[in-house]
């Protein structure tokens, strides 16, 4: 018989396995409840929450393509005080063994500050993931992360704002990454999440005759599945050379093996995103087979 593996101490609590649900993919967890059982997991990033409800974007939201999808949904969810009094609760009914980490966005710093402060009383809420990098948005979405002095005084002013910890999402596109990521944890965050999607975009079939038009309402959008992989482990092992800070490796995540990269690249935590959206119960599946040692 496989002997249980210890839990993961990490923000203040511990985490029973290593597998997450990645942020903007499962809701706030009741999208799945009848078909994932959320206790199985470590724990549940939820979908960005900002201060007033976001519609996102014009369909076609999602495209498929050989190697991944790209998404361009725009951050919507129902705003600040739905996920308060509504989705919270919710989860604190629902979960006991997985964690909960809630993922912010914002137009500006200010915005940030104002979920991180309304949230931060929550018990269910284990930290906050700080979404600074998300490229399918209307100014490009890396604007919170490219310029460390933005990005620290962002950090800074949540950490003033709540007591439970921060996590950074930060983009593989950066020119310095290790620097974003110092520069974060000296404003005073907790761990970063490694990575967010890549910018891209593809024209419908007979683009060229059809005048190049999107697959995406929006334009442009974020690659994510297994295509981005290989950019998250390089970055995870980039981050780990320079801090030790906990890091959440996420990006393509679709197989145990996979799960092993992030973690021989540093990781402590590992999200799956858009493989659980084709596969809905594969975290469940991931997660049992850590707990085998498989």
């Amino acid at each position: 018989m496989t002997p249980a593996r210890d839990p993961i101490r990490l923000f203040g609590t511990t985490f029973q396995n290593p597998i997450l649900l990645a942020a903007g993919t499962a809701g706030f967890g009741r999208e799945l409840a009848d078909v994932v059982d959320l206790e199985r997991l470590g724990g549940i990033v939820t979908k960005s929450v900002s201060p007033a409800p976001r519609a996102g974007h014009p369909p076609p939201r999602v495209a498929e393509f050989a190697a991944g999808m790209l998404n361009a949904v725009g951050l919507a969810n129902p705003g600040l005080e739905v996920a308060a009094e509504r989705e919270l609760p919710w989860l604190a009914r629902h979960t006991r063994r997985a964690r909960v980490l809630v993922s912010v966005v914002g137009g500006t710093v200010d915005e940030f500050v104002t979920v991180v402060r309304r949230l931060d009383a929550h018990d269910v809420v284990t930290a906050f993931e700080l979404n600074v990098s998300c490229p399918n948005t209307s100014r490009g979405g890396e604007e919170f992360s490219a310029d460390q002095r933005i990005l620290s005084d962002l950090v800074a002013r949540c950490r003033e704002a709540g007591t439970k910890p921060l996590i950074v999402k930060l983009p593989p596109v950066l020119p310095d990454l290790p620097g974003a990521v110092l520069a974060a944890e000296r404003a005073g965050a907790d761990g970063v999440a490694l990575v967010n999607t890549l910018p891209g975009t593809l024209y419908r079939e007979g683009g060229v005759a059809r005048g190049r038009e999107s697959r995406l309402g929006f334009g442009q959008g974020g690659v994510s599945g297994p295509a981005l992989l290989p950019a998250g482990v390089l970055a995870t092992r980039r981050a780990r050379e320079r801090t030790d800070l906990p890091i959440i490796g996420v990006g393509g995540v679709c197989t145990i093996d996979d799960v092993y990269q992030y973690l021989a690249a540093g990781a402590n935590l590992v999200a799956v995103g858009t493989a659980g959206l084709a596969h809905p119960r594969l975290p469940e599946r991931l997660a049992a087979r850590w707990n085998r040692g498989g």
